[in-house]
Protein backbone atom coordinates (compact mmCIF):
# COMPACT_ATOMS: atom_id res chain seq x y z
CA UNK A 1 0.00 0.00 0.00
CA UNK A 2 1.52 3.36 -0.96
CA UNK A 3 2.49 5.77 1.90
CA UNK A 4 0.48 9.23 0.96
CA UNK A 5 1.33 12.53 2.44
CA UNK A 6 -1.56 14.82 1.46
CA UNK A 7 -4.09 11.88 0.93
CA UNK A 8 -5.99 9.01 2.79
CA UNK A 9 -7.22 5.72 1.69
CA UNK A 10 -10.18 3.93 3.50
CA UNK A 11 -10.60 0.48 1.59
CA UNK A 12 -14.02 -0.97 2.56
CA UNK A 13 -15.12 -4.71 2.43
CA UNK A 14 -17.59 -3.56 -0.24
CA UNK A 15 -15.67 -1.98 -2.98
CA UNK A 16 -15.70 1.40 -1.97
CA UNK A 17 -12.68 3.20 -1.88
CA UNK A 18 -12.85 6.48 0.18
CA UNK A 19 -10.37 9.08 -0.96
CA UNK A 20 -9.83 11.92 1.80
CA UNK A 21 -7.60 14.75 0.89
CA UNK A 22 -5.73 15.83 4.36
CA UNK A 23 -4.71 18.92 4.54
CA UNK A 24 -7.41 20.60 6.58
CA UNK A 25 -5.13 23.39 7.85
CA UNK A 26 -5.40 24.99 4.09
CA UNK A 27 -8.84 23.89 3.51
CA UNK A 28 -7.14 20.89 0.98
CA UNK A 29 -5.92 23.47 -1.15
CA UNK A 30 -3.73 21.50 -3.80
CA UNK A 31 -0.46 21.47 -4.89
CA UNK A 32 2.31 19.70 -7.00
CA UNK A 33 2.54 16.73 -3.84
CA UNK A 34 -1.40 16.44 -3.40
CA UNK A 35 -1.57 16.83 -7.44
CA UNK A 36 0.92 13.73 -7.70
CA UNK A 37 -1.21 11.75 -4.82
CA UNK A 38 -4.22 12.06 -6.63
CA UNK A 39 -3.16 11.48 -9.58
CA UNK A 40 -1.14 7.96 -8.31
CA UNK A 41 -4.11 7.04 -6.05
CA UNK A 42 -6.73 7.21 -9.25
CA UNK A 43 -4.49 5.27 -11.10
CA UNK A 44 -3.79 2.50 -8.30
CA UNK A 45 -7.34 1.96 -7.66
CA UNK A 46 -8.61 2.20 -11.03
CA UNK A 47 -6.58 -0.77 -11.72
CA UNK A 48 -7.96 -2.44 -9.12
CA UNK A 49 -10.75 -5.16 -9.92
CA UNK A 50 -11.49 -5.09 -6.42
CA UNK A 51 -12.47 -1.40 -5.72
CA UNK A 52 -16.29 -1.13 -7.36
CA UNK A 53 -16.34 3.13 -6.49
CA UNK A 54 -14.45 5.56 -5.87
CA UNK A 55 -15.35 8.84 -3.02
CA UNK A 56 -13.47 11.94 -3.23
CA UNK A 57 -13.66 14.15 -0.22
CA UNK A 58 -11.85 16.75 1.82
CA UNK A 59 -10.88 16.48 5.43
CA UNK A 60 -12.02 19.59 8.12
CA UNK A 61 -14.60 21.93 7.36
CA UNK A 62 -14.41 22.17 3.35
CA UNK A 63 -13.95 20.46 0.50
CA UNK A 64 -11.28 22.14 -1.35
CA UNK A 65 -10.14 26.06 -1.91
CA UNK A 66 -8.72 25.12 -5.09
CA UNK A 67 -4.51 26.04 -5.61
CA UNK A 68 -2.25 26.75 -2.68
CA UNK A 69 -1.42 30.59 -2.78
CA UNK A 70 2.10 29.49 -1.97
CA UNK A 71 2.14 27.03 -5.22
CA UNK A 72 1.07 29.74 -7.12
CA UNK A 73 3.67 32.28 -5.93
CA UNK A 74 5.98 29.54 -7.04
CA UNK A 75 4.29 29.71 -9.95
CA UNK A 76 4.29 33.10 -10.83
CA UNK A 77 8.25 33.31 -10.56
CA UNK A 78 8.70 30.22 -12.28
CA UNK A 79 9.38 30.07 -16.39
CA UNK A 80 6.91 29.58 -18.90
CA UNK A 81 8.04 26.22 -19.69
CA UNK A 82 8.08 25.29 -15.83
CA UNK A 83 4.46 26.58 -15.68
CA UNK A 84 3.65 24.59 -18.93
CA UNK A 85 4.97 21.32 -17.03
CA UNK A 86 3.09 22.14 -14.08
CA UNK A 87 -0.36 22.49 -16.02
CA UNK A 88 0.38 19.34 -17.83
CA UNK A 89 0.75 17.61 -14.63
CA UNK A 90 -2.51 18.94 -12.86
CA UNK A 91 -4.69 18.46 -16.63
CA UNK A 92 -3.08 14.79 -16.58
CA UNK A 93 -4.85 14.17 -12.59
CA UNK A 94 -7.99 15.89 -13.52
CA UNK A 95 -7.52 13.38 -16.44
CA UNK A 96 -7.40 10.70 -14.29
CA UNK A 97 -10.15 11.05 -12.66
CA UNK A 98 -12.50 11.43 -14.92
CA UNK A 99 -11.58 8.31 -17.26
CA UNK A 100 -10.90 6.00 -14.68
CA UNK A 101 -13.33 3.00 -15.16
CA UNK A 102 -15.25 3.53 -11.48
CA UNK A 103 -17.91 5.63 -10.64
CA UNK A 104 -16.82 8.85 -8.90
CA UNK A 105 -18.43 10.43 -6.17
CA UNK A 106 -17.62 13.78 -4.71
CA UNK A 107 -18.71 14.18 -1.33
CA UNK A 108 -18.91 18.41 -0.58
CA UNK A 109 -19.02 19.30 2.88
CA UNK A 110 -18.10 23.33 2.61
CA UNK A 111 -16.50 25.63 0.14
CA UNK A 112 -15.33 24.17 -3.13
CA UNK A 113 -13.11 26.92 -4.86
CA UNK A 114 -11.39 26.90 -8.31
CA UNK A 115 -10.04 24.18 -8.97
CA UNK A 116 -11.29 22.37 -6.09
CA UNK A 117 -14.54 23.32 -8.51
CA UNK A 118 -12.57 21.03 -11.52
CA UNK A 119 -12.67 18.51 -8.84
CA UNK A 120 -16.12 18.03 -8.30
CA UNK A 121 -16.71 18.25 -12.37
CA UNK A 122 -14.11 15.88 -12.81
CA UNK A 123 -16.21 13.34 -10.53
CA UNK A 124 -18.88 11.62 -12.25
CA UNK A 125 -21.17 12.55 -10.10
CA UNK A 126 -21.29 14.94 -6.03
CA UNK A 127 -23.53 15.01 -3.47
CA UNK A 128 -23.20 18.50 -1.29
CA UNK A 129 -24.67 19.71 2.18
CA UNK A 130 -27.14 22.59 1.81
CA UNK A 131 -24.10 24.60 3.52
CA UNK A 132 -22.00 24.08 0.52
CA UNK A 133 -20.38 26.88 -1.49
CA UNK A 134 -18.83 27.26 -5.03
CA UNK A 135 -16.90 29.83 -6.91
CA UNK A 136 -14.93 29.28 -10.35
CA UNK A 137 -12.61 32.33 -8.65
CA UNK A 138 -9.99 32.32 -10.87
CA UNK A 139 -10.66 35.76 -12.30
CA UNK A 140 -10.22 37.14 -9.09
CA UNK A 141 -6.27 36.46 -9.32
CA UNK A 142 -5.97 37.76 -12.34
CA UNK A 143 -5.76 34.56 -14.20
CA UNK A 144 -7.97 31.82 -15.91
CA UNK A 145 -10.16 28.31 -14.32
CA UNK A 146 -8.59 26.82 -18.01
CA UNK A 147 -7.25 23.72 -17.22
CA UNK A 148 -10.31 23.03 -15.09
CA UNK A 149 -12.75 24.63 -18.25
CA UNK A 150 -13.65 21.53 -20.54
CA UNK A 151 -14.86 19.73 -17.24
CA UNK A 152 -16.79 22.44 -16.11
CA UNK A 153 -18.34 22.88 -19.31
CA UNK A 154 -18.38 19.26 -19.49
CA UNK A 155 -20.82 19.42 -15.89
CA UNK A 156 -22.64 22.28 -16.72
CA UNK A 157 -22.44 23.56 -20.62
CA UNK A 158 -20.90 26.54 -22.38
CA UNK A 159 -23.04 29.14 -21.32
CA UNK A 160 -23.56 28.31 -17.39
CA UNK A 161 -19.20 27.77 -17.46
CA UNK A 162 -18.85 30.95 -18.80
CA UNK A 163 -20.97 33.17 -16.55
CA UNK A 164 -19.59 31.08 -13.36
CA UNK A 165 -15.91 31.89 -14.81
CA UNK A 166 -16.48 35.46 -15.27
CA UNK A 167 -17.85 36.74 -12.46
CA UNK A 168 -16.01 34.43 -10.14
CA UNK A 169 -19.40 34.54 -7.87
CA UNK A 170 -19.90 32.10 -4.72
CA UNK A 171 -23.00 30.23 -5.68
CA UNK A 172 -25.08 28.08 -2.95
CA UNK A 173 -25.35 24.55 -3.31
CA UNK A 174 -28.72 24.70 -4.75
CA UNK A 175 -27.76 26.89 -7.37
CA UNK A 176 -24.92 24.51 -8.11
CA UNK A 177 -27.87 21.91 -8.10
CA UNK A 178 -29.83 24.24 -10.46
CA UNK A 179 -27.01 23.97 -12.84
CA UNK A 180 -25.68 20.59 -12.81
CA UNK A 181 -22.69 21.00 -10.50
CA UNK A 182 -23.96 18.71 -7.95
CA UNK A 183 -26.68 15.98 -8.65
CA UNK A 184 -28.18 15.87 -4.83
CA UNK A 185 -27.95 18.75 -1.93
CA UNK A 186 -28.91 17.69 2.32
CA UNK A 187 -28.63 18.90 5.04
CA UNK A 188 -25.54 18.81 6.97
CA UNK A 189 -26.39 15.67 9.02
CA UNK A 190 -27.90 13.76 6.19
CA UNK A 191 -24.77 13.55 3.94
CA UNK A 192 -23.31 10.44 4.80
CA UNK A 193 -26.56 8.80 4.52
CA UNK A 194 -27.10 10.40 0.86
CA UNK A 195 -23.38 9.36 0.12
CA UNK A 196 -24.28 5.77 0.90
CA UNK A 197 -27.72 5.60 -0.98
CA UNK A 198 -25.79 6.60 -4.08
CA UNK A 199 -23.50 4.13 -3.36
CA UNK A 200 -25.68 1.27 -2.49
CA UNK A 201 -27.21 2.07 -5.77
CA UNK A 202 -23.77 2.05 -7.87
CA UNK A 203 -23.09 -1.49 -5.96
CA UNK A 204 -26.60 -2.83 -7.59
CA UNK A 205 -25.13 -2.66 -11.24
CA UNK A 206 -22.81 -4.46 -13.10
CA UNK A 207 -19.08 -2.76 -12.96
CA UNK A 208 -18.13 -4.35 -16.48
CA UNK A 209 -21.17 -2.37 -17.67
CA UNK A 210 -20.42 0.58 -15.75
CA UNK A 211 -17.11 0.86 -17.23
CA UNK A 212 -18.43 0.37 -20.59
CA UNK A 213 -20.79 3.47 -19.63
CA UNK A 214 -17.75 5.73 -18.96
CA UNK A 215 -16.08 4.61 -21.81
CA UNK A 216 -18.63 5.14 -24.20
CA UNK A 217 -20.42 8.54 -22.95
CA UNK A 218 -16.83 10.39 -22.76
CA UNK A 219 -17.41 9.64 -27.03
CA UNK A 220 -20.55 11.38 -27.28
CA UNK A 221 -21.08 14.98 -27.53
CA UNK A 222 -24.56 16.68 -27.34
CA UNK A 223 -26.21 17.72 -30.75
CA UNK A 224 -27.26 15.91 -34.11
CA UNK A 225 -27.03 11.83 -34.05
CA UNK A 226 -24.89 11.05 -36.26
CA UNK A 227 -24.28 8.35 -38.15
CA UNK A 228 -21.17 7.37 -36.60
CA UNK A 229 -22.46 8.14 -33.20
CA UNK A 230 -25.45 5.14 -33.78
CA UNK A 231 -23.14 3.00 -35.40
CA UNK A 232 -20.77 3.63 -32.09
CA UNK A 233 -23.44 2.49 -30.09
CA UNK A 234 -25.17 -0.61 -32.12
CA UNK A 235 -21.60 -1.74 -31.73
CA UNK A 236 -21.05 -1.28 -28.21
CA UNK A 237 -24.58 -3.14 -27.01
CA UNK A 238 -24.12 -5.92 -29.71
CA UNK A 239 -20.36 -6.78 -28.12
CA UNK A 240 -21.85 -6.16 -24.46
CA UNK A 241 -24.61 -8.04 -24.43
CA UNK A 242 -23.07 -11.45 -25.52
CA UNK A 243 -20.57 -11.04 -21.97
CA UNK A 244 -20.91 -12.97 -18.81
CA UNK A 245 -21.76 -9.94 -17.06
CA UNK A 246 -24.75 -9.33 -19.38
CA UNK A 247 -25.89 -13.03 -19.01
CA UNK A 248 -25.90 -13.19 -15.00
CA UNK A 249 -28.20 -9.66 -15.12
CA UNK A 250 -30.79 -11.01 -17.61
CA UNK A 251 -30.48 -14.19 -15.22
CA UNK A 252 -30.84 -12.65 -12.17
CA UNK A 253 -33.80 -10.08 -13.36
CA UNK A 254 -35.71 -12.84 -14.75
CA UNK A 255 -35.02 -14.70 -11.74
CA UNK A 256 -36.14 -12.10 -8.91
CA UNK A 257 -32.74 -12.20 -7.00
CA UNK A 258 -29.86 -10.03 -7.03
CA UNK A 259 -26.62 -10.19 -9.15
CA UNK A 260 -23.83 -12.40 -8.38
CA UNK A 261 -21.58 -9.29 -9.18
CA UNK A 262 -23.00 -7.61 -6.04
CA UNK A 263 -19.90 -7.95 -3.24
CA UNK A 264 -22.49 -8.34 -0.81
CA UNK A 265 -24.11 -11.59 -1.46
Amino acid sequence: MPTWNALDLDRRDDGVALLTMNRPAVFNAFDETLIAELDAAFELLGGDDSVRVIVLAGAGKHFSAGADLQWMQRAAAASQEDNLADARRFSAMLARIAEVPKPTIARVQGAALGGGVGLVCACDMAVASEVASFSVSEARMGILPAVIGPHLVNAVGLREARRLALTACRITAAEAQRVGLVQQVVPAEGLDAALEACISDLLACGPAAQAEIKQLYARLAPGPVTADARELTAQTIARVRITAEAREGFAAFLGKRKPHWNSKE
